[in-house]
């Protein structure tokens, strides 16, 4: 199945999305991999949702990657005694370790950690934001807060904290749990972390993963944007989780910094995923908002790894339909006269390793020739991530005899995997990329192609030559 883009789509599964029949249907319409939410699925039906995955997987004969996205930390407010209050702008209000219902004047807070860490100044955002409520006062068991904004609260709404730092790492009990679950299925490719806020965050699932799954983290919090050089070095992925990130920063603020975090795990060769709300209209409706369009249009633009889909292929009227209206303005942007400029201006320097040079010259060689593809031999996915990072214009084979690298690598810019078994000497690794060129539907005979793969054949990370080849009449190499 050949894409007209190289943006990939990640769509999540849910109510809507979760039968075999219209999990393929997804995929067909553009889907690349298939996001299970840990929020919402228990454990039966993640295993349940990744053995259709799988036979939708077996049926196209195309690598499908699966994320599972953790829960993560959710800290709420505790309830009420008429289940809802109203506040008055300047009024104080208590958040205290007392588990009596709450009222006008103070409510529960199930959280030491937060009792303990919020200091006079910090805001605390309920609701998304709705309420906006600044401490005066505290002493580790209670916070005393001024109303800055907003009127209503009722029972267990979400508390954010942008300018608290929390003593608490990113794993809850709950996660811990659907951890091994996950990875006892040895089926999932990516684990999405969420409310990451610091490096020390990705410690606890990096030795409890022992590199069985990519860590992909998930940016949404303010403390995280301090130390995001670090974050994005110890991860393997990152997501633009505009969500909550969008509640507790300035609104406006977000596009500058989706733009940042693009740029930033582009110079890291790290794939980063634009999330959230991209086609929100499209939950009930047939067709998306003019500025949802732009909204995926300026994530393609800025040359984003992936593009997500949460509740408009979970649980909304047109699971279908927008996944094929993302992956149209996907192709369509890509087609744009100023795409290739845009992206050529953003291209990182090399580092000094061997394989980021011999990517460079495979994709100025494929760019000066005008050949048809570049085809990369990779094991571990390090040469396919390298080749991406490069974003050339032609299409990229990441060919590899393992299909769990192919699977991850599915959330990567511009890569068509394929597993095939290795090479077994040099003709057989030329022969093998042009019949798989053509086979996919990347060239036809007297194209040429150029294969970059290292010498000995089949170790991984010795990615040391690049040939240029011609796909011959019978769809081997015509050299």
């Amino acid at each position: 199945m050949k894409r007209n883009r190289k943006v990939k789509i990640l769509a999540t599964l849910g109510p809507a999305s979760s039968e075999e029949a219209m999990i393929q249907k997804l995929h067909e319409a553009g889907a690349d991999l298939f996001r299970i939410n840990m929020s919402h699925a228990s454990h039966e039906v993640m295993r349940m949702l990744i053995g259709r995955i799988r036979a939708v997987e077996a049926r196209c004969g195309r690598p499908i990657g699966i994320l599972a996205d953790l829960q993560g930390p959710k800290l709420r407010v505790g309830k009420f005694a008429d289940g809802k209050v109203e506040l008055k702008v300047g009024q104080t209000f208590t958040l205290d370790s007392n588990e009596t219902p709450g009222d006008n004047a103070r409510v529960y807070l199930p959280h030491p950690e937060i009792l303990e860490a919020v200091k006079p100044g910090h805001r605390l955002l309920i609701d998304d934001g709705k309420l906006h409520l600044e401490a005066v006062e505290t002493d580790g068991k209670r916070i005393v807060c001024k109303v800055i904004s907003g009127t209503k609260i009722s029972d267990r709404k979400g508390v954010s904290l942008p300018d608290t730092l929390l003593g608490v790492g990113a794993l809850t009990d709950k996660d811990r749990a659907d951890l091994d679950a996950v990875l006892a299925t040895d089926e999932v490719d990516w684990v999405a972390l969420s409310f990451i806020q610091r490096p020390e965050d990705l410690a606890e699932v990096r030795k409890v993963a022992r590199g069985r799954v990519g860590l992909m983290s998930k940016i949404e919090k303010p403390q995280a944007i301090e130390r995001i050089d670090e974050i994005i070095e110890l991860s393997d992925a990152l997501m633009v989780a505009r969500g909550d990130l969008g509640v507790e920063m300035p609104l406006e603020s977000v596009p500058g910094l989706q733009k940042q975090l693009i740029r930033a795990c582009r110079r890291a060769g790290k794939p980063v995923v634009v999330a959230t709300q991209m086609l929100e209209s499209m939950i009930s409706a047939p067709v998306p908002t003019r500025a949802e369009v732009s909204d995926v249009a300026t994530a393609v633009f800025e040359g984003a790894d992936a593009v997500m889909l949460s509740a408009e292929s979970a649980s909304g009227d047109y699971p279908v339909e927008a996944v094929a209206t993302m992956a149209s303005v996907a192709s369509t942007v890509e087609r744009d006269p100023h795409y290739s400029g845009i992206i050529y201006a953003q291209r990182p320097q090399p580092e000094a390793t061997g394989a980021d040079a011999i990517s460079l010259a495979a994709r100025q060689i494929a760019e000066t020739l005008k050949l048809t593809a570049i085809v990369c031999y990779t094991s571990s996915g390090t040469t396919g991530l390298r080749a991406a990072r490069e974003r050339p214009q032609v299409p990229i084979l990441a060919l590899s005899p393992i299909i769990q690298t192919a699977r991850r690598l599915s959330v990567v810019w511009g890569l068509h995997c394929v597993v095939t078994s290795d090479a077994t000497d040099l003709d057989d690794m030329v022969n093998r990329a042009c019949r798989i060129v053509s086979a996919e539907g990347f060239g036809k005979p007297g194209d040429r192609v150029i294969i970059s793969a290292g010498v000995p054949l089949g170790t991984p990370g010795a990615t040391n030559m690049l040939r240029i080849a011609y796909i011959g009449s019978d769809g081997l190499s015509g050299i």
